[in-house]
């Protein structure tokens, strides 16, 4: 699992982002992979998968 924090969250649009912790990447995350709520500023475990613009977190909960 990997370890950030929420950068942006749009609960009402259901998207947002979340810097790694490691590499200061941003990466994508949609309510879709969450398994709990999130919101801006929360740290944060998940996985990485591949998606059709980019990286995308999955499995996202809170740390």
């Amino acid at each position: 699992m990997k370890k950030g924090r929420v950068k942006f969250f749009h609960t009402a649009k259901g998207y947002g982002f979340i810097v790694d912790d490691e590499t200061g990447q941003d990466i994508f995350v949609h309510a879709t992979g969450l398994t709990q709520q999130i919101q801006e500023g929360d740290i944060v475990l998940f996985e990485i998968t591949r998606g059709k613009k980019g990286p995308n977190a999955v499995n996202v909960r809170l740390a």
